[in-house]
């Protein structure tokens, strides 16, 4: 298995978000990367995310979240 720069670039989006916090999101601006602007419009297509420039996750971003934060935590 091997993760594409686009998958990459939306695990960082994820990993912005605060999971012991969900009321708090996030918003990505327009002079951020073109690479993360992308990536937070992905997850917002994907249904990750509540807004298109970022807001606060889904359910299903949610988990996904946790998912990464899990990983995360085995690798490191």
């Amino acid at each position: 298995m091997s993760f594409n720069q686009e998958t990459l670039e939306e695990m960082k989006v994820l990993s912005c978000f605060d999971l012991a916090n969900l009321q708090t999101g996030i918003k990505v601006h327009s002079d951020a990367t073109e690479a993360k602007i992308a990536a937070t419009a992905r997850l917002f297509d994907k249904g990750l995310v509540s807004q298109k420039d970022g807001g606060y996750l889904t359910e299903r971003g949610q988990v996904a979240a946790e998912h990464l934060q899990h990983l995360s935590g085995l690798l490191n």
